[in-house]
């Protein structure tokens, strides 16, 4: 069950531009779907932050308590160029290979960039070549209610009758003259009433090859489809939270409510979370442009997968984010600190004694309150990430000569620490850092491993002294496998 925080959760929401406490449909249960990538391409780091923003909000209302059913799909097929050209078929037809493969090579490499992230697997992940059976149900409802219509073997949604009934653009608050002169009319898409009716189903045309019988002839379905289709699937026709980056507002979120109004009279989700855009020299960062960084490029660099999750919540998720390589030098600093820190508090609880401690309880409390306000404030991560590192000080502060820490203070900072990490999703394992921290240990020389040796070996016969076995034989246990071996005398 959710936490009773004296603060509730406030959530920015898109629809009605305002920060909103959170109530979820169900008490304890929160349904959250989030746009996935198209994967015709190596996803950027610009794509990434979406992603990582969702984690973090994700791990955080786990935090509290709730239940969360998180799906994100992956679009392997709609999505269409200016040219009127499936992107994947297009890719594929470049390097001579089959769509499916393009797909299944950009699906496994988005997975392992997000897995290097420490992002958390969505419950379901459906494609959309996966629910083409579904999507053509939906299209037939839509037809049904009278806000579609066929079109030389194509089917569009009727956007002037939508609005006898319905506001088309609540989300992105455009009007009508907007959308007729801010959308792209393709040279495919000449048989529509009017300019910004947008595609359900197209026509393929005999060289396509990513096409599917329909009632309507062979074709394949239009982009927004898919999203409402698998959310009502498998979130039902109205949950709690929808998300996606800032330029998925227009039109797609927009045709996506068009299109769950006309079949169920209900706006899909609640709350509308959207992410902002990661800039390069003050520019979108993007695929057609070319102005693009990959995860691997920053690791050729010497920056680990934690150091970009780090930087990625360095913004507020509704703000701009401007990629500079000072920033991420200074989050790899972080790093290095909240890993040294995690390290640090193992080895205090070797040490802990009850003697008066250099770490007021207060202090603590301080911390994990603060941590808490600053997410229960629209998942506020500068202000938590700020609170992450007095975490950090706090603990690396501790003498290391007298160890003076109160076992009883210790065991909740060594909670708080657990919990924000997890909250976080800071990497303690991150092999990048577990990497550097070895070649540290083998540049230290034999006479420094040696004093440090004799350190844990004095820790442990002080712990013997006092009849703690446990810590005694734990030290024993993990030396020996690193090849030492300790033989005792009694």
């Amino acid at each position: 069950m959710p936490k009773n925080n004296s603060k509730p959760l406030m959530v920015y929401n898109s629809l009605t531009d305002k920060k909103e406490k959170f109530t979820p449909i169900n008490k304890g249960n929160v349904g959250m779907y989030v746009c996935g990538p198209t994967v015709y391409s190596e996803s950027h780091i610009g794509n990434l932050r979406t992603f990582v923003v969702f984690d973090l909000i994700i791990r955080f209302l786990k935090s509290q308590g709730y239940k969360v059913r998180y799906i994100r799909n992956i679009t392997d097929v709609g999505h269409l160029e200016d040219d009127g050209e499936d992107r994947i078929e297009k890719r594929a037809k470049l390097e001579n290979v089959e769509p499916m493969e393009i797909a299944t090579r950009y699906t496994n490499d988005f997975k392992d960039q997000l897995r290097r992230l420490n992002c958390l697997h969505p419950d379901i992940e459906p494609l959309a070549s996966g629910h083409i059976v579904e999507q053509i149900q939906s299209i037939e409802k839509i037809i049904a209610k009278g806000y579609a219509y066929e079109a030389k073997g194509s089917v569009y949604f009727d956007i002037d009758k939508f609005r006898k009934s319905y506001t088309y653009g609540k989300l992105s608050n455009r009007n009508i003259d907007d959308l007729i002169s801010n959308t792209r009319e393709l040279k495919s898409q000449k048989d529509k009433k009017n300019k910004f009716d947008f595609a359900l189903w197209k026509k393929a045309d005999s060289k396509h090859i990513m096409k599917w019988s329909s009632p309507w002839g062979d074709g394949f379905p239009g982009w927004h489809l898919e999203c409402t289709t698998m959310s009502q699937k498998y979130l039902g026709e109205n949950f709690d939270i929808h998300g996606g980056g800032m330029d998925l507002k227009f039109p797609h979120h927009d045709c996506e409510i068009a299109q769950s109004e006309a079949i169920s009279n209900k706006n899909p989700a609640n709350y509308w979370i959207h992410t902002n855009m990661l800039t390069s020299n003050k520019k979108k960062m993007s695929k057609s442009t070319g102005n693009t960084l990959l995860l691997k490029d920053l690791n050729n660099d010497g920056f680990y997968a934690s150091t970009l999750r780090i930087f990625l919540l360095t913004a507020h998720y509704r703000s701009n984010l401007d990629f500079n390589k000072k920033a991420l030098e200074d989050c790899q600093l972080l790093a290095d600190k909240l890993f040294f820190s995690n390290d640090w508090l193992s080895f205090l609880e070797l040490s802990a004694n009850n003697k008066e401690p250099q770490v007021s309880r207060k202090e603590l409390e301080n911390i994990d309150s603060n941590c808490l306000s600053a997410l229960l404030d629209d998942f506020n991560t500068p202000k938590f990430i700020a609170e992450l590192n007095k975490l950090s000080k706090t603990i690396i502060k501790i003498d290391n000569k007298d160890l003076n820490i109160n076992k009883n203070n210790l065991k909740y900072l060594k909670k708080i620490l657990e919990t924000q990490f997890f909250v976080f999703g800071f990497n303690t394992k991150d092999p990048d850092m577990i990497r550097k921290d070895s070649e540290g240990m083998s540049k230290m020389g034999s006479e420094k491993i040696d004093q440090l040796l004799e350190i844990l070996e004095k820790i442990r016969s002080k712990a013997r002294g006092i009849a703690d076995y446990d810590t005694s034989d734990f030290i024993r246990d993990e030396l020996s496998k690193l090849g030492y071996e300790i033989q005792d005398k009694d």
